[in-house]
């Protein structure tokens, strides 16, 4: 078994392998793109499949402007607010659009709704290749046996 690495902030830093597990989890993630020169954040429903996360949009959207053949940064994390635990896992890597019919009907036979009920003939997928994974951990160590956690007491 490989040593657990931290970061310098005391984060798990997780390999590759788990950071995909982990994305396969969770349905919604956010797109880091570049619209009118200014960075843009926007949530998105997602699967990963395979190689490469693919993403449900709308033609003629902003998004759908700003995402095509280009590189963009993905990121998708869960975090429990009572244990204070959670991760973060960010893909970078180059989007393209699923243009063959093989492509298309493979994305449409996915478990990836629309976030709005749209004209199904708009829809377009979008692939992110999975070019480089980086994902963090916050975990805390068990409390030792019969020891009293003094932040709960009254």
């Amino acid at each position: 078994m490989a040593p657990v690495e931290f970061d310098r902030n005391g984060l798990e830093v997780l390999d590759r392998h788990r950071c995909l597990q982990l994305l396969a989890t969770v349905p919604v993630g956010r797109v880091g793109i570049t619209s009118g020169a200014l960075p843009v954040v926007l949530p998105v429903n997602f699967v990963l499949d395979g190689d490469e996360i693919i993403i449900r949009t709308v033609r003629g959207s902003k998004y759908d402007a700003a995402i095509h053949n280009t590189v963009v940064a993905f990121e998708a994390d869960s975090f429990d607010p009572v244990d204070h635990t959670g991760w973060s896992v960010v893909v970078t890597g180059s989007s393209r659009e699923l243009t063959s019919d093989d492509e298309r009907r493979h994305a449409e036979s996915l478990p990836l709704r629309r976030w709005a009920e749209v004209d199904p003939a708009r829809d377009r997928f979008v692939a992110i290749a999975l070019d480089v994974v980086s994902g963090r951990q916050v975990v805390h160590p068990a409390p030792a046996v019969g020891a009293v956690d003094v932040t709960h007491v009254e």
